[in-house]
């Protein structure tokens, strides 16, 4: 992809526009070789089940290079605001981290972001001097509040985490998409390469995959089948597709037909 495609966060640029997770794979070389294969330049880590101390047990960072990789600390695992904001101060206490992703759930079986913790959380963050990348509800209104309140990046979940059941409502996306004057990323429910590839033929900026690659059969096949449909989208998206229609037009001209 031509540099002049980058994508652009809180003022850092990247030409890679699969953000890939760390958690739940095998192994941590597994993990290496995946982002490898991905060729995501972004990895999410979640602060509360990833070790970045304790140099007695093995560390991300001796496998996924914080040199070489931009690391984006996220909040997986939270159920309440206070949660939230406590674990990122941590983490930019433990690292420097100050671009980071807020996520506050609800509880099981859905999981589905809670918007009101989400917004209590956010307005702390923000005040406290974070970059906040946010995974929200596909929910046009609040997608828009999170970017007013200062939100860098609007992260709109494709379907309930962990579910593989791609972009559920399309038309929400879109219009989140049309309304935002920061970058958008789908962010949870990815299956497979089709539905990123959906996801960016929509507009967004980029995506966020975890469970997809590192639960798959192959996960090092599965990252490089995601770093292609994410890269086949945005050429779609940049391309413009042909209107849909009712009828069949056909593909060669009706005049000038040999008799």
């Amino acid at each position: 992809m031509a540099a002049a495609d980058d994508w652009t966060v809180a003022g850092r640029s990247f030409a890679s526009r699969l953000i890939v997770g760390t958690g739940k794979y095998s192994d941590l070389p597994t993990t290496a070789a995946a982002i490898e294969a991905s060729g995501a330049q972004m990895v999410t880590v979640a602060v509360r089940r990833v070790n970045l101390s304790d140099r007695n047990a093995p560390m991300l960072q001796d496998h996924v290079s914080p040199a070489r990789y931009t690391y984006l600390p996220n909040t997986a695992g939270c159920f309440t605001a206070d949660e939230a904001v406590r674990t990122l101060r941590l983490a930019r206490e433990a690292g420097g981290w100050n671009l980071v992703k807020l996520e506050v759930l609800g509880p099981a079986p859905t999981l589905y972001p809670d918007m009101q913790a989400t917004f209590q959380a956010a307005a702390a963050l923000i005040k406290d001097g974070f970059e906040v990348m946010v995974y929200c509800s596909d929910d046009p209104i609040a997608a828009k509040r999170l970017e007013e309140m200062g939100c860098v990046a609007i992260m709109p979940l494709g379907a309930p985490i962990g579910s593989g059941l791609g972009v559920q409502n399309p038309l929400m996306i879109r219009m989140i998409i049309e309304n935002a004057h920061v970058p958008v990323l789908v962010d949870a429910g990815v299956g497979t390469a089709y539905d990123a590839t959906f996801a960016m033929e929509l507009g967004c900026d980029a995506v966020l995959v975890n469970s997809a690659i590192a639960l798959a059969d192959d996960p090092v096949l599965m990252a490089r089948a995601m770093q292609a449909g994410v890269q086949a989208g945005r050429l779609a998206f940049r391309a413009g597709r042909i209107p849909r229609r009712d009828a069949a037009s056909a593909s060669s001209p009706m005049t000038g037909l040999i008799k």
